[in-house]
């Protein structure tokens, strides 16, 4: 190529083929710019300049954080109040523990006066003989040094004739001092002197592996946060972007605050080095816990969401939170709920209430066995319970009865199990509330905007009877039951989904409970539309995102990093608020056994106790009890009939009453018989196609001796 530049235009390229350009100003290699089309396609132009570039002080002024002039539990009544009566509490303790004690310590004290006194004396006696500078001297004379020995000796003297007439002068001032205490001081005051003093002594002699007080509370040596302490822990994590930075002699993480006391516990924020994200930090939890030489249930990191996910805020508690002594639940012994407002249903990692509106929501809640879901949706079906407005709808398909302290008491409807006939109750139950989720559509829509502005239920749309909309909460454990089910679980999957999408503007509040969270058991029509969710610990990544949210994982919202240990601790989603981690009130059989009976009293005294709770039958259970099954079969069989197919069984039954009979299936059938101890058979026959087939059915001879059977205990009863 021929170079056309003039010989007194410089050539800006290195000489040398390959060699790199270098700002001589900031030493770093220089990278070339975009150029026009007018400019010399071989210049190289220089971007960085000799100062780094970056907003001026008034915009990072703008962009600050402001740091609360009165801290957050200052502005809480309910915190502050929390806190005044726990220092009242533990200096009350404080107080009466040593009032109590004051008789022993005086015992104590004056025992130990003799010692006291002989220790005084001696030390004053030491004092007058300069004692101490004894060993000074005495190394004068080892090595034979007669100059410093005569002058330490003439120091000794001016200082015992000095120290004896202050000690001579001090006996006199005393003894005339007691002297006229004794003799014009009344009584009260000679006692006081004289007690003071015995107890001074004591004191003074008292030994120092032996205290007089004893303390009347153990509080727990709990090590200070510093930053080195940090920097350990983050060290042991077997991050090598940490660890390269501190092999460099940079810090492996940048502060960004002051690690200051909040609540009980410390608090650190700051930035991981570049590539390192919180999540990277939360997966090595149990070794940061190592790093801080802390309890695993005191060390929380959590990302901070308003900022980059390199940004970590860890807190240090004091006590591990599953253990931790949580405040007194507000609305335990007294008061009623509006579902409307805000309810407290746990704490957070500083003891803070955390609250809930249970209104316009659906919740969804995972975990894996024994960690505490069943106990946190019975909190909050207590919750609701207490609202006497709401009409609750419970199904428990553990079948252990953990629910009953609710259902038996407070629902409209309830059950407990999950056989066939717990099924049909509660798709007849869901079927009705699909029903009713039209007929409040209909019912808002006609309302007038001035009434109804929002088109939604409000507190005062459903305080009045008149319109029906009063809230309407389902609470389902384990409802995998329901979605998994052979003949229902797409009935119920598609309302279920409907009562999440358009429920809540209704006033229909469905709240699922699984310790399964797959697509399956939870149907992701149902979680990707519930706007509340409770994650307790679970194993794996999917599962931690059914519950949470897609993506919740990779954004360092992990409830698998809880332990075993952390019976009702969740990640709540909800409120508006990013995921917080949350310990639920923990509230047990006897104690809901109470507040369900405080719950029912409000619904009586407010008219609106129904159902189940009431003694009430659904309509599918009149209708079961309306006729005999038995008796039924007896006569739609023919007595020439001596064993019949099941199916041909089933739809007689049905033609005699379909409003009971519709739809049963041979397997409903021979469920339904089992109790009377009537089992199914083969049974040859015809179909209708004229074939031969062995199929299952029943014999009508067992059917009439269970009814004989019956028929007599019933006469000898």
């Amino acid at each position: 190529m021929t170079d056309n530049r003039p010989p007194d235009h410089p050539d800006p390229r290195p000489e040398r083929p390959g060699a790199e350009v270098v700002d001589i100003l900031t030493k770093r290699p220089a990278i070339p710019d975009v150029v026009t089309a007018d400019a010399d396609p071989d210049a190289v132009v220089m971007v960085d300049g000799p100062a780094p570039a970056g907003p001026g002080f008034l915009d990072r002024a703008r962009g600050a954080r402001r740091r609360a002039i009165i801290p957050a539990w200052a502005r809480s009544r309910s915190e502050l109040a929390a806190a005044s009566k726990w220092v009242t509490s533990y200096y009350g303790h404080t107080i009466g523990y040593h009032a109590v004690r004051c008789p022993l310590y005086a015992g104590r004290l004056a025992l130990l006066a003799p010692a006291g006194a002989a220790k005084c004396l001696g030390g004053a006696a030491r004092w007058v003989t300069d004692a101490e500078g004894e060993p000074v001297r005495l190394a004068a004379v080892r090595r034979e040094d007669a100059g410093e020995y005569l002058k330490l000796s003439r120091q000794r003297d001016a200082r015992v004739r000095l120290r004896t007439l202050v000690m001579v002068l001090s006996l006199f001032v005393g003894l005339g001092a007691a002297l006229a205490l004794y003799v014009l001081a009344p009584g009260w005051l000679q006692v006081v002197s004289a007690s003071v003093l015995v107890m001074a002594l004591g004191r003074y002699g008292a030994p120092a592996d032996a205290p007089v007080v004893s303390r009347a509370v153990e509080t727990p040596k709990v090590q200070r946060l510093t930053s080195d302490i940090v920097l350990r822990a983050l060290g042991a994590l077997s991050i090598s972007a940490i660890n390269q930075a501190m092999a460099k002699g940079r810090d492996g993480f940048t502060f960004t605050a002051p690690i200051t006391r909040d609540g009980p516990g410390w608090m650190a924020e700051g930035d991981l080095p570049f590539g390192v994200t919180v999540a990277d930090v939360m997966d090595r939890r149990d070794r940061l816990a190592t790093g801080l030489r802390r309890p695993l249930g005191c060390v929380w990191p959590e990302p901070v969401p308003e900022e980059h996910p390199g940004r970590l805020r860890l807190w240090v508690g004091d006590q591990d939170m599953s253990k931790a002594k949580q405040p007194a639940w507000p609305v335990a012994k007294s008061g009623a709920v509006d579902l409307f407002r805000p309810v407290p249903f746990g704490t957070d990692q500083r003891g803070r209430w955390v609250e809930l509106t249970l209104m316009y929501t659906a919740g969804v809640i995972g975990a894996i066995p024994r960690m505490g879901k069943t106990f946190l949706l019975r909190l909050l079906l207590l919750i609701a319970a207490l609202d006497p407005r709401a009409e609750l709808h419970t199904y428990d398909l553990k079948g252990t009865g953990d629910l009953d302290p609710v259902g038996e008491r407070v629902s409209h409807r309830h059950r407990a199990g999950e056989d066939d006939a717990d099924i049909e109750y509660a798709i007849a139950d869901m079927r009705a509330l699909r029903e009713e989720l039209r007929r409040r559509a209909k019912v808002i829509r006609s309302l007038p905007r001035d009434i109804c502005p929002e088109s939604k239920v409000t507190s005062e749309l459903a305080g009045k009877k008149s319109l029906g909309l009063h809230p309407i909460v389902v609470g389902v454990d384990e409802c995998q039951v329901w979605f998994e089910h052979a003949r229902y679980g797409a009935e119920f999957e598609e309302i279920c989904t409907d009562l999440v999408k358009r429920g809540p503007a209704t006033g229909i509040v469905l709240l699922l409970a699984t310790q399964r969270p797959d697509a399956k058991s939870l149907p992701t029509g149902i979680s990707a539309n519930a706007s509340t969710r409770f994650c307790l610990k679970v194993m794996g990544q999917l599962e931690n995102d059914m519950v949470l949210g897609t993506s919740a994982y990779k954004r360092g919202v992990r409830a698998t990093m809880f332990a075993w240990d952390d019976k009702g601790i969740h990640y709540f989603v909800g409120e508006g608020a990013d995921a917080r981690i949350v310990r639920s009130v923990y509230v047990d059989a006897p104690t809901a056994e109470v507040i369900s009976l405080r719950a029912r009293t409000l619904r009586e005294a407010a008219g609106t106790l129904s159902g189940h709770a009431l003694g009430e039958r659904a309509p599918q259970e009149e209708a079961a009890a309306s006729f005999d099954l038995l008796a039924d079969i007896l006569a739609v069989v023919p007595a020439d009939k001596a064993k019949v197919w099941s199916e041909t069984v089933v739809a007689l039954l049905a033609e005699l009453r379909p409003d009971v009979y519709g739809g049963w299936e041979p397997e409903q059938l021979a469920a339904a018989l089992k109790p009377y101890g009537i089992g199914t058979v083969q049974v040859w026959g015809t179909t209708e196609e004229g074939k031969g087939a062995n199929r299952r059915g029943i014999e009508r001879a067992k059917v009439a001796a269970a009814v004989a059977e019956r028929d007599r205990n019933r006469s000898a009863g």
